[in-house]
């Protein structure tokens, strides 16, 4: 290894494949596998196939691939030819495809066969593309990726320098607009020296399986960065992350880490009741991020499987988790405290520091953080300030430093001029045993004020008859009176990004067509 060229390709990948993890598995996919040797190896092909069809260092590669083992292929292979892979959410619109597509002005697109045929109607208006790669062989009038990658043979990486960018997310939407999210090299090794380390505490013989896919900022540190920065091994699984899919995938891999996110959670224990089912035997770590996690939900598990969830606070902007409850320190319904290598600060609404007890937005500084924003010059002048980056989210520091999650900056409102945190209201519903999910977003009353208006998903439909006053009853005894629902709509389904998070934006714009 190179120690003066920063390409984090040599570090995840290279150093392992002339060490001793070399044959050990580093993926594994159903049936197929792949080493640490095989990845090093096919990964390096890359730059020969990108080179043959006209694409130069700093170029965009768009991948919308399922969580097979062509992922890591294609995403360290990238890396190592300087072609900026940007991974997209493989649950997005055709329109959504067209204008993330001509928004990075992409000229390479790598897509699973699964995917193609919706993305046929708006490949030709994608004005930069020169080739689409079709993952799994069924190309039609496209270039079969694997075919195309056997013609060369593997190159080394490029030089390139810490500070260099390395790949590009889109942020996951919950939203609006999804926005390009641009990584320096450094940042892979940043997350995995501080969360992955010192929090996670992964070591080599560990096996990770993430229901969050390889898209999500959150399940690539997960299933790629780290696991690859001790020589462990990841399972992949392609399939949505469903209930009985995520229980399928941890009998099959016997994971013992397993990380997901607070609605999955919910799932999970409505699915196995009070059977824990097989494939738990060896877990020994879980881990939350996405949305806050309800403290409920939290107990649960433990109770059921003897394994604590630490639930933690990350972000597409700094690239994984930077708030954590640890390992023997866990505070269900906090945040936890911040992961070593990160500084915190909660501002109020002046830009003052808020003072234990006190509502303010969260800002972060760390080494992970985005380069900024592609094309969104004012949205990334908002958000990242020098060394800090704003959140948008809004915490309560307690006295004994742990960190209190209240809403996002735009979810919160007022009642009677006093903040309601719509997540402690939504803790309070789903704490009531019919409730498996809720959401709490601002309604209008008679005169025009805001009030709290929850929709809640039920474990057992029959229980939506009665149930509006007993919720209200139970908020009242639990958060008090003044923050209750003075609405409960029953709903079969939270609208949520791929990636498990709420779309509040999208019950406010329903709360206020009802008014």
């Amino acid at each position: 290894m190179n120690e003066t060229n920063g390409n984090a390709a040599l570090y995840f990948v290279d150093r392992h494949a002339d060490g001793a993890a070399a044959d050990k598995v580093a993926f594994i996919e159903g049936e197929r596998t792949l080493t640490y040797r095989e990845l090093a190896r096919e990964s390096g092909r890359l730059a020969g196939l990108y080179a043959a069809h006209g694409l130069q260092p700093e170029d965009r590669a768009a991948m919308i691939v399922l969580d097979t083992i062509e992922f890591p292929i294609i995403f360290w292979g990238s890396l190592k030819a300087g072609i900026v892979p940007a991974p997209l959410n493989t649950l997005l619109t055709a329109e959504n495809y067209e204008a993330i597509l001509n928004d990075s002005r992409a000229k390479a697109l790598f897509v699973s066969k699964e995917l193609l045929a919706s993305l046929e109607p708006i490949i030709a208006r994608c004005r930069s593309l020169k080739a689409v790669f079709v993952v799994g062989e069924a190309a039609h009038r496209h270039l079969s990726f694997e075919r195309e990658l056997a013609k060369h043979a593997p190159v080394p990486a490029i030089d390139a320098p810490a500070d260099q960018c390395a790949f590009w997310l889109y942020s996951s939407g919950s939203t609006g607009r999804p926005k390009g999210v641009r990584h320096v090299h450094s940042s892979l090794k940043a997350t995995a020296d501080t969360y992955g380390a010192q929090v996670l505490g992964i070591e080599a013989e560990d096996v990770v399986f993430s229901a969050a896919k390889l898209f999500f900022a959150y399940g690539l540190g997960n299933a790629m960065t780290f696991p690859m920065s001790v020589g462990a091994t990841a399972a992949l699984c392609r399939a949505r992350p469903t209930p009985d899919k995520v229980l399928e995938a941890i009998a099959a891999a016997r994971p013992t880490i397993f990380c997901g996110v607070p609605t999955l959670y919910a799932a999970l224990l409505a699915a196995m009741g009070e059977r824990l089912p097989a494939g738990f035997d060896r877990l020994r770590r879980c881990i939350s991020a996405g949305e806050a996690l309800p403290a409920e939900i939290g107990e649960r598990w433990r109770k059921l499987t003897g394994v604590d969830i630490l639930d933690g606070v990350g972000s597409t902007e700094m690239l994984h988790i930077f708030l954590s409850n640890r390992p023997g320190d866990v505070a269900y319904g906090t945040s936890g405290v911040a992961v070593p290598g990160y500084e915190l600060r909660l501002v109020d609404e002046s830009g003052k520091d808020a003072a234990d007890g006190e509502i303010g937005e969260l800002l972060v500084k760390g080494a992970s953080a985005s380069d900024g924003y592609w094309n969104q010059r004012d949205k990334s002048r908002s958000t990242f300030e020098g060394h800090w980056t704003r959140t948008g989210d809004k915490y309560e520091r307690r006295p004994d430093g742990r960190y209190v999650y209240c809403g996002r900056t735009d979810d919160m409102f007022k009642v009677s001029g006093l903040w309601v945190s719509p997540f402690e209201v939504e803790q309070a519903l789903v704490s009531h045993p019919a409730v498996l999910e809720a959401a709490v977003v601002p309604g209008l009353d008679e005169n025009g004020l805001e009030k709290p208006k929850a929709y809640v998903v039920l474990k057992n439909k029959a229980d939506a008859n009665q149930i509006a006053a007993t919720l209200k009853e139970h908020v009242k005894q639990k958060v008090g009176k003044w923050k209750y629902p003075r609405w409960i709509e029953v709903v079969d389904e939270l609208p949520k990004t791929a990636t498990g998070k709420i779309q509040r934006f999208k019950l406010r714009e329903k709360a206020g067509a009802e008014a």
